[in-house]
């Protein structure tokens, strides 16, 4: 659309600038799921290996979670450089791929605590309950560290959402766990350690449909929430010179970073250069899209409507 036309700056991906603090937090999780998972079959508490087995995913997660950024990082450095590859939109799907599978995560632990709390409930084991007890704060300590520490990024990234929900679900794990063992110790409720696992497993089950269901629909290339797609077509189609607006698509590639794409049909004579600029303002100011690949063409341009899909 000629030579001087700018395509701007790249854009700095959300989960990339909260590496650093994934990784603290992965080091502090997998530390106190190794003391809660030993602990817990040392006391035979179902509530404090509910929460080790919420833990052991959160090493998963968060461990997946930093390989996809890493790799994502590193294809977008040598596409950097020049070279060329067939994931021609690279690999930020892969932070994705790393909320999905959490989620999945997620979803398996809260289902098997579940089982594992109806049998323990008709069938009380003998737990250990202060052991339980300082194991739980140790537990809880280490939760909120992460949990401080992975909250502004959950904000901005769907990768790190899904790590932060995981740790979340750990920290009201740990209170319920304290609950339990205390009230194991003062009462002694047998049956409080299957309740509060199953609690836990509870609580967590919404949560992980919406980060699961988001995932799948930003891997089903569905149009992002906040983006109501007439409302789009409509400004674009409002554009000095344009008179139609076809094959319009918007999707995410991961999160904080939305893509369009449409064809423009402008009547014979029009700038393009101006159609261009005004269409890529359009999506960036109204929209908060900063990539916008469009198709300029004329009205006289034939065949475009011959694609069937």
């Amino acid at each position: 659309m000629g030579a001087d036309h700018d395509h701007g700056t790249g854009l700095a991906r959300a989960g990339e600038r909260h590496r650093g603090r994934l990784t603290i937090a992965f080091a502090i999780i997998l530390t106190f799921f190794l003391v809660e998972a030993i602990a817990g079959f040392v006391t035979n508490s179902l509530a404090l290996l509910s929460d080790a087995g919420h833990m052991l995913t959160d090493v998963i997660g968060i461990g997946m979670a930093l390989a996809a950024i890493q790799l994502a990082s590193r294809f977008a450095q040598r596409s950097g450089d020049g070279a060329r590859s067939r994931h021609t939109f690279g690999l930020y799907r892969l932070e994705i791929l790393a909320a999905f599978v959490n989620a999945l995560l997620l979803f398996g632990v809260a289902i098997w605590v579940l089982i594992e709390a109806v049998r323990r409930i008709f069938d009380e084991p003998e737990v250990l309950g202060v052991p339980m007890l300082v194991v739980a704060i140790l537990g809880l300590v280490a939760n909120l560290v992460a949990f401080a520490l992975l909250r502004e990024g959950s904000k901005e990234s769907l990768n790190v959402e899904g790590a932060y929900l995981e740790v979340l679900a750990d920290t009201i794990g740990s209170v319920g766990v304290i609950l339990a063992a205390v009230s194991l110790e003062l009462f002694d409720w047998a049956w409080i350690d299957p309740v509060i696992g199953a609690g836990i497993g509870v609580w967590i089950l919404p949560r992980t449909y919406r980060l699961g269901r988001r995932a799948v629909r930003i891997l089903l290339q569905a149009a992002p929430d906040h983006v109501d797609l007439n409302a789009l077509g409509a400004d674009l189609e409002a554009i000095d010179g344009v008179v139609d607006v076809h094959d319009l698509h918007v999707w995410t590639l991961t999160s904080e970073m939305d893509a369009a794409s449409a064809h423009l049909m402008t009547t014979t004579g029009t700038d393009s250069h101006q159609v261009l600029d005004r269409a890529r303002y359009v999506l960036a100011e109204h929209y908060g899209i900063r990539h916008g690949t469009f198709q300029v063409e004329p009205d006289t341009h034939e065949g475009c409507h011959e694609v069937t899909w």
